[in-house]
C-alpha cells in the first residue's frame, strides 16, 4: 500500500488580464527591424531619428543637425540607452500608430510629425475606441 504525506499543492486558480497600450492603431502590416539606440532612456512609442555619422538611432529632435532631426522609426519597446550605454532595440518602420500614445520631442508639433512620417508609411491617427459601458 502506498502512503502519501502532506501535499504542498493547494488547488486554486490565478487570473491575469492583458491591457494593451493602444500604440498600434490600425490593420496596416507592421514592419520592424533591430537597430542600435543611443543617447537616452526611451519609452515604447518614441519617435526616433538616425544619426548620419554613426547609423545609431536617438530621439528625433527637430533642431538637431546630425541627421536625427529626420524622423524615421518608432520604438517598439522601452530601451535604457543612457543607463546601460548603447542598446539594441526594435523599431517600427511601417504601420498605423495612435497619435495619443507616441512620444515626441517638444521641438515637434503633432501636425508636423504626421506630415514628416507619412512618406515613410508611418501613419499617425487618432485611435477610435469603443465607448465604456
Amino acid at each position: 500500500m502506498d502512503q502519501y504525506g502532506q501535499n504542498p499543492f493547494a488547488p486554486g486558480m490565478k487570473s491575469s488580464m492583458f491591457v494593451p497600450d493602444q500604440l498600434i492603431a490600425g490593420p496596416l502590416q507592421l514592419i520592424t527591424d533591430t537597430v542600435t539606440v543611443t543617447g537616452g532612456d526611451y519609452k515604447r512609442g518614441t519617435v526616433l531619428g538616425m544619426i548620419s555619422a554613426s547609423g545609431k538611432y536617438t530621439a528625433c529632435v527637430k533642431t538637431a543637425a546630425d541627421g536625427s532631426e529626420k524622423p524615421c522609426a518608432i520604438l517598439v519597446d522601452d530601451v535604457q540607452a543612457a543607463t546601460h550605454g548603447d542598446q539594441s532595440g526594435g523599431v517600427y518602420l511601417m504601420g498605423e500608430f495612435n497619435q495619443n500614445r507616441i512620444t515626441l520631442d517638444a521641438s515637434w508639433t503633432l501636425a508636423d510629425m504626421k506630415t514628416a512620417l507619412r512618406p515613410l508609411s508611418l501613419f499617425l491617427k487618432d485611435s477610435i475606441q469603443a465607448p465604456v459601458s
